[in-house]
């Protein structure tokens, strides 16, 4: 089977969507499986190179387009064909995003990682304004299969976009291959990782924080790393140079696992998330988790975090306190966190990606049973 993947959101600062598709590339390019499929990534961009991110195992194939043109060319106009970039014929075609890629003959695939775009697309960068709302549910429908990061996306894609459950597949977010920390360690800041924009809460988090402050002052640093998002942050621009809140620009890989051992707690209060992914690492760390109940966060958690409602500021302070001073509690929780994160594996989600294509490939031949698509 040749199967062309979109490697576009992976080319830069990996975070969500760049985060899984290149988790699924590598975990395919090793997956021991009976039939081994041809896996291609493709990239259209007018500086940033494929081959300076590819991972080994897996062909390339790099335009020099510009990625805005061409994703409003195949969002609005439904053309060029993936063909006529790639010059040969694939079976499978895989967009990371929930638009279509143009296919002559391939069965094409979509991914949908949340719908925060449908209710607030004020949250999303420009391009995901003017096409993802207007287009996101007519493609889910067309498309010959969609990939989801969570049960809960799975369910809301069912529910609010009428796409029949037998075309869905469910494709996690793998763990980090680091050891947990040792039990005695003791952290030294408060850590948010992830966008620093409204649908992530900040601004709730930075209040929730002062109160906390308030109430002890021996509190530690609140560490806010991500790039900013496409929404400005009142309670963000207002905070001083006093060093108890500090900020982060986006964390390289390799110093990303030393930010998450020196921390205290993760807090992730967000007001929507798709899967919730610093979640998963810190969990995998051994630092136990402050969540929000929005999202897909209590699936991704399971009984091994707190969880609050994110529109409520005291409760989000009341939990952070309750984790510095109940010792017990945080004990427990980290060794829940652990056995949490372990139940989350690349290969796993890999063969059920895998599976997914082989249905999509039968369905667009014709050989498997379609679902209704008007």
């Amino acid at each position: 089977m040749r199967i062309l993947i979109d490697y576009r959101p992976a080319l830069r600062a990996r975070t969500g969507a760049g985060f899984w598709i290149a988790g699924l590339v590598e975990a395919l390019a090793t997956l021991d499986a009976p039939h081994s499929p041809r896996v291609t990534i493709f990239s259209s961009s007018w500086k940033d190179r494929l081959g300076s991110v590819a991972p080994s195992g897996v062909a390339a194939m790099d335009r020099r387009v510009p990625g805005r043109l061409l994703n409003w060319l195949w969002h609005r106009r439904e053309w060029p064909p993936i063909e006529q970039f790639t010059g040969e014929p694939f079976d499978v075609v895989h967009s990371p995003s929930p638009l279509l890629i143009p296919s002559r003959t391939a069965a094409r695939l979509v991914t949908i990682h949340d719908l925060d775009f449908l209710d607030h697309p004020e949250r999303s960068v420009r391009e995901i304004r003017r096409d993802y709302a207007d287009l996101a549910r007519a493609h889910a429908r067309r498309a010959d299969a969609v990939v989801v990061s969570s049960e809960t996306t799975a369910d809301e894609v069912i529910r609010r976009l009428n796409v029949a459950p037998q075309r869905l597949t469910v494709c996690p977010v793998g763990a980090p291959p680091w050891s947990p920390r040792p039990p005695s360690s003791t952290g030294r800041h408060i850590l948010f990782v992830g966008t620093l924009g409204a649908r992530k809460n900040v601004g709730g988090l930075i209040t929730a924080y002062t109160a906390l402050r308030a109430g002890r002052k021996d509190a530690p640093p609140l560490v806010l790393a991500g790039e900013p998002g496409p929404d400005p942050i009142p309670e963000l621009e207002a905070q001083g140079e006093d060093g108890v809140i500090r900020r982060l620009d986006y964390v390289q890989p390799t110093e990303l696992r030393k930010l998450y051992e020196s921390a205290v707690m993760l807090v992730l209060p967000s007001f929507d998330e798709g899967f919730g992914i610093p979640v998963l690492e810190a969990m995998t760390v051994g630092v136990p988790v402050v969540v929000s109940n929005r999202g897909s966060l209590p699936e991704v958690v399971g009984e091994a975090g707190v969880i609050v409602d994110p529109e409520d500021t005291h409760a989000l302070a009341a939990a952070m306190a309750n984790l510095l001073d109940d010792h017990e509690r945080y004990a427990r929780l980290v060794k829940a966190g652990v056995a949490q994160a372990t139940r989350f594996r690349w290969a796993r989600s890999a063969t059920a990606l895998l599976g997914a294509y082989h249905e999509a490939y039968k369905r667009r031949r014709g050989e498997a049973p379609d679902a209704d698509r008007s």
